[in-house]
């Protein structure tokens, strides 16, 4: 592979937040499809199960340790990737947790955690990795956004806030990069099961619950599985050079009646 080969077969990837979920799943189908993969979060112990699964199964991965609310650890993980891989082709900035509150009760340092965690670190992230990719004149950034943007939830001000300040630095992107060969879109799931909300206090998710109703953003109770995202990323980095898909959004399918 040259240096600007537009089309090259092996295409290093890094996923953060790959520990379980959405992350995780991603990482196993970037791996399964050829790409090499280095999976990020601080759960790193988590990671290199994945690792160990993807090597066993004939692919090419690795771990390293990631904290995105911390821009030296976003640095050392982005070097770190690509010193183990090669160059960084895709990129794909899962990172997130969700917390429920509203812009009115939640805590300032609680709904600025919210926007770290959610938005901020994907920048760091970009601003680490992107630079290479627009010398080398080629690559995918994909963002993990959430159906919150075009359907608002209440009770969910702080992570909202995130997922619409991702969008529109990915929409910039879009516009900044044209002509780069760096290509930057949005994968925009619905409900998906996975862990986040676990931890959420029952009477306040009840409330949270009542309140989507009223306003008619909860329609069915049926989740997607990881990996029907994973696949949607995968579709998304998978695009002959020439097209790019610069959103898609997967929902789960309602129950057959």
């Amino acid at each position: 592979m040259s240096r600007f080969d537009p089309h090259p077969t092996r295409r290093p990837a890094i996923v953060t937040g790959a520990s379980a979920g959405i992350g995780e799943a991603t990482a196993r189908v970037l791996a399964a499809a050829g790409h090499p993969v280095v999976l990020g979060a601080r759960r790193v112990d988590r990671c290199q199960a994945v690792v160990d699964a993807i090597v066993a199964a004939g692919g090419e991965a690795a771990a390293a340790f990631v904290d995105v609310t911390d821009g030296s650890s976003v640095a050392e993980f982005a070097a770190a990737a690509e010193a183990a891989v090669g160059p960084i082709e895709i990129l794909v900035a899962n990172a997130g947790d969700t917390a429920l509150g509203t812009g009115v009760d939640t805590a300032p340092e609680d709904f600025a955690q919210q926007v770290a965690v959610n938005f901020l670190g994907a920048q760091a992230l970009i601003a680490s990795v992107v630079p290479g990719m627009v010398t080398r004149q080629r690559g995918d950034v994909v963002v993990i956004s959430s159906d919150i943007v075009r359907e608002p939830r209440p009770g969910m001000a702080p992570y909202m806030s995130a997922k619409w300040g991702l969008e529109g630095l990915a929409r910039a992107m879009q516009m900044e990069l044209e002509g780069s060969g760096v290509r930057a879109s949005v994968v925009r799931p619905g409900p998906t099961m996975t862990e986040m909300g676990r931890g959420w206090n029952p009477d306040e998710f009840a409330s949270a619950i009542d309140a989507w109703v009223k306003w008619g953003v909860a329609r069915h109770d049926s989740f997607m599985r990881p990996e029907d995202v994973a696949q949607a990323v995968l579709a998304v980095v998978s695009v002959p050079r020439g097209a790019h898909i610069t959103l898609l959004e997967i929902e789960p399918e309602g129950p057959v009646a």
